[in-house]
């Protein structure tokens, strides 16, 4: 089922997510639903939060990065298939010297600006089986996965943005939560007037 994306401004996208128990109701079905709104909405990732749910839980499919020519044939690889599900995850280092990438977000759509994110990450986390992994990943998979983790965080990549960035943006951040934005996905607007009856 495709559920709505909820956009910047709801509360929900502040929380820091919950864990999540391995008896969670109809996690499977949950797990199933973000990945068909993350394809619905041409995603990548999507975190919990987004879907109004503040869960430590996100999915990701970089598949689609590894057509693009301009990215290494090391980062093309990793991502080729590159489709999991991440429950508790905790990061438990972050090493390299930053770097900067054009990032946007289902949540903020119409954005996108350069932040800047260690290359690589040692995490730990349990897939939908609840089988507990502590992986490293780097370059472009450790970046989509930092970006969800600020998800379940109560983090958006906006909050990465120097103080002119973010002032320069606020107008269009506010038409957002009002829902003065054009989106081809089911969103879900905190700020939108309420239709009068």
């Amino acid at each position: 089922m495709i559920l709505p994306i909820v956009a910047y401004g709801d509360p929900v996208l502040r929380k820091k997510g919950e864990d999540i128990k391995k008896d969670h109701p109809e996690l499977d079905v949950l797990i199933e639903n973000m990945f068909e709104t993350m394809y619905h909405a041409y995603g990548v990732g999507l975190a919990a939060p987004q879907i109004g749910l503040p869960l430590r839980l996100f999915v990701i499919d970089a598949s689609p990065f590894a057509e693009d020519e301009d990215l290494s044939e090391t980062d093309r690889k990793t991502l080729e298939g590159f489709k999991k599900v991440f429950i508790n995850p905790q990061i438990l280092e972050e090493t390299g010297e930053e770097w900067a990438f054009n990032e946007g977000c289902l949540s903020i759509p119409d954005i996108r600006e350069d932040v800047y994110r260690n290359p690589v990450i040692r995490l730990e986390y349990y897939d939908e089986n609840f089988n507990r992994f502590e992986e490293t990943f780097e370059g472009l998979a450790a970046r989509v996965i930092q970006h969800e983790y600020d998800h379940i965080e109560g983090i958006l990549f906006t909050d990465k943005l120097s103080g002119l960035k973010k002032r320069l943006l606020k107008g269009k951040l506010a038409n957002i939560s009002k829902g003065k934005v054009k989106v081809d996905y089911k969103m879900k607007f905190p700020a939108a007037k309420k239709a009068r009856g």
